[in-house]
């Protein structure tokens, strides 16, 4: 949160001056994984190296995104997220900026949107459709750890930090969705603080709210023994 908080107050020019390779150089040493038990498994970190960077344009058009109506779009998100208090005091001049900083794009089923343990540029909004979240393990199963449903975000946890992505999100259905950008975010934190605001708020509300279901499941797992 405080990451939030300080691209905000401080502006785009902190942001720009703090560069990958030094916040992993200050990342302490991780523990080794015990060889079994749940969490050697599930979540398990890949070494820093095997990780690749993915923009959203060039994961656009791995998918097969289609470019959605900005209009219809912008309804969509309003829709799912107009009840959120920030959202809902924004005038409709302010909502129709929106449209500036969003992407609203179409996905077939099938389509893996956000790939585990990459860096990627962008979070996303689902509007209409269900997205699968799984954790991928060393044999390479698949976990499921959830299914996003209208309204959820994927993947802003690695827009904020710009950490590795935690899990692989595959479309289970043709979804809408609107795509946020790390530009798309410095620019509103410069032009429309207000709005980024707003929009950033909404986000970290529903990450708190999935980390505090994750911390559950994982309280159940181990309390099951």
């Amino acid at each position: 949160m405080k990451r939030l908080l300080d691209r905000f107050v401080s502006g785009v020019s902190s942001a720009s001056n703090t560069r990958p390779g030094d916040l992993g150089s200050a990342r302490p040493t991780q523990p080794q994984a015990d060889d079994e038990g749940f969490f050697a498994t599930q979540f398990l970190e890949r070494p820093e190296q095997a990780r690749a960077t993915s923009a959203w344009t060039a994961r656009a058009l791995a998918v097969g995104a289609h470019a959605l109506e900005p209009a219809h779009g912008l309804e969509l998100l309003l829709k799912a997220w107009g009840s959120d208090a920030l959202m809902a005091s924004l005038s409709n001049e302010d909502r129709r900026k929106l449209l500036d900083h969003l992407d609203f794009i179409s996905v077939p089923p099938g389509r893996e949107l956000i790939q585990q343990d990459e860096k990627g540029d962008y979070a996303l909004i689902v509007l209409e459709g269900l997205v699968a979240v799984d954790r991928v393990q060393p044999t390479g199963a698949r976990a499921r750890l959830a299914e996003a449903r209208e309204g959820d975000v994927l993947g802003e946890m690695s827009l904020l930090d710009a950490g590795a992505r935690f899990a692989s999100c595959m479309t289970l259905s043709r979804c809408s969705i609107a795509v946020l950008t790390s530009g798309a975010l410095d620019e509103l934190a410069i032009e429309e603080p207000r709005l980024g605001m707003a929009l950033m708020a909404s986000t970290a509300r529903r990450l708190s709210l999935r980390m505090r279901q994750l911390s559950a499941r994982l309280g159940a797992l181990l309390a099951a023994g």
